[in-house]
């Protein structure tokens, strides 16, 4: 499924407004970008929309550029799991150079709906920078001149969405949301995929594996990395993402898929008890074991057993 958000803007429109604002005019050299979602997978929410409206990139040299989207997109994050991406637009052509950061409009309010909510309520998503802030994901990249570059933005729902409590619209826990996403490059990731042996496991480990959550595989940057848990409120800690794992096939082993990590050493390892990601938890890890990612490759990591 895939989203074409960016219609009719000329390079020549973005080159001269990027002059204007103080770059160079005098280089007209292009290249071309894509730029899909995607989103690590949830368990307690069926949906985490956004209404996006237009598309902000900073040059290096020069102030932002916002270019309008002529119609809003709306887009449910938790359709774009497991390797599946949401394009936004394809072979978009922008004056070569580097740039700092890209930003993307809400129009409408962002909301979530519980998984356990029979009744489908939307319950409002705060944003605490505004909704008209958008979403800013740092970092910089380049479009080479004469060239194309591939990025993914990984929305990780997991930790993006806090559940602050208080009041909210129709008596509602308010949901916060405050972003962890990751700007891709597509050119130099693989993913990590593997199957875990969740019935033995659940007799090993004691969990109350239900039909909704089988647990999930915790991906750290770094080979022999001590597993913890999921932790927003602690920095520069926890792992890099934790993917569910599901059985779709039926099959006597469930399987995982890691999509979109950079080249690489990763450590992962499984837990089946389920994680709060506002609090600090002592997990029961099983199955810890180093795992190289290598650009453009699908690793098939040992059988958790």
């Amino acid at each position: 499924m895939k989203h074409t958000l960016i219609k009719g803007f000329s390079v020549a429109a973005l080159a001269a407004a990027v002059a204007a604002c103080g770059g160079s005019g005098s280089d007209t050299a292009t290249g071309t970008m894509s730029l899909g979602l995607t989103d690590a997978p949830v368990t307690d929410l069926s949906v985490a929309q956004l209404n996006i409206t237009s598309v902000e990139v900073k040059p290096a040299d020069g102030e932002s550029v916002t270019i309008n989207l002529e119609t809003a997109v709306d887009i449910n994050l938790l359709d774009f799991q497991g390797g599946k991406v949401a394009q936004l637009f394809e072979g978009q052509e922008f004056p070569a150079g580097q740039y700092e950061w890209i930003r993307l409009h809400l129009g409408e309010d962002p909301y979530v709906v519980e998984a356990s909510d029979p009744n489908q309520t939307q319950i409002f998503l705060f944003l605490p920078s505004g909704r008209q802030t958008g979403l800013k994901l740092q970092g910089g990249f380049v479009i080479p001149a004469g060239g194309s570059s591939d990025f993914t933005i990984d929305f990780d729902v997991k930790k993006s969405i806090i559940n602050a409590g208080g009041n909210a619209p129709a008596g509602r826990d308010k949901y916060i949301l405050k972003p962890a996403h990751r700007l891709i490059d597509n050119v130099e990731a693989g993913s990590i995929v593997g199957e875990v042996d969740v019935i033995n496991l659940e007799q090993q480990l004691g969990c109350d594996v239900n039909d909704s959550y089988f647990g999930s595989v915790y991906v750290y940057e770094g080979a022999d990395v001590t597993p913890t848990d999921l932790n927003v409120n602690v920095e520069d800690s926890g792992p890099l993402v934790a993917v569910t794992v599901d059985n779709e096939d039926q099959a006597s082993l469930y399987s995982y898929k890691a999509a979109f990590l950079p080249a690489g050493d990763y450590t992962i390892s499984y837990t089946c008890q389920p994680d709060d990601n506002e609090t600090t938890e002592s997990l029961t890890f099983t199955g810890t074991q180093n795992v190289t990612v290598t650009a453009n490759t699908e690793t098939t990591a040992a059988v958790i057993q």
